[in-house]
């Protein structure tokens, strides 16, 4: 057992005893798996096969960098119908879905770190969220990074760098 695993194992078991059973715990607010727009939200189907969108596709351009939203460890790593996709399931018993890929780089069982990057976009990129069977609105985890304003000065100087982007998320 790698001395990464062994002690990420600790922390979670630590942190399992930490948690009371049955607690109630805050959504997570996630950074953005991708930076694009959102083209089709989540549409919950009213019945296990009816149409509806189980995730949310966001415009992406081929190529465009997918990053983890949270740690945990893949699940499935492979092609579904010709889509590449690659799901990881988080210590809150989430699993995520990240579909639409270039190309599978995980296996399963692999540790996938919060920001590590999952794979490039091809066309459309879906994300979608599990918690036990039933789908959600992944919408609600999802943080917006907020840009502070830059002021540059008037007398030709270089000024100061932009502060980095500040993640904000519903409540």
């Amino acid at each position: 057992m790698s001395d990464l695993f062994r002690r990420a194992s600790l922390l979670a078991a630590l942190v399992s005893t930490l948690v009371p059973a049955g607690a109630v715990r805050a959504a997570p607010c996630w950074r953005p798996p991708v930076a694009a727009p959102v083209a089709d939200p989540f549409r919950k189907p009213s019945c296990a096969w009816c149409p509806g969108n189980r995730g949310i596709e966001y415009r992406t351009r081929e190529g465009t960098s997918v990053t983890a939203v949270a740690s945990g460890r893949v699940s499935y790593a492979g092609r579904i119908a010709g889509t590449v996709y690659v799901v990881v399931r988080h210590g809150d018993g989430r699993r995520v879905t990240y579909g639409n890929l270039s190309a599978v780089t995980f296996d399963t069982g692999d540790l996938v770190v919060r920001g590590q990057r999952i794979g490039r976009a091809v066309g459309r990129f879906h994300l979608g969220v599990r918690e036990g069977e039933r789908y959600v609105d992944p919408a609600r985890f999802i943080g917006r990074l907020i840009r502070s304003p830059r002021l540059i000065p008037v007398d030709g100087r270089r000024g100061n760098p932009a502060p980095p982007p500040r993640l904000t998320c519903r409540r």
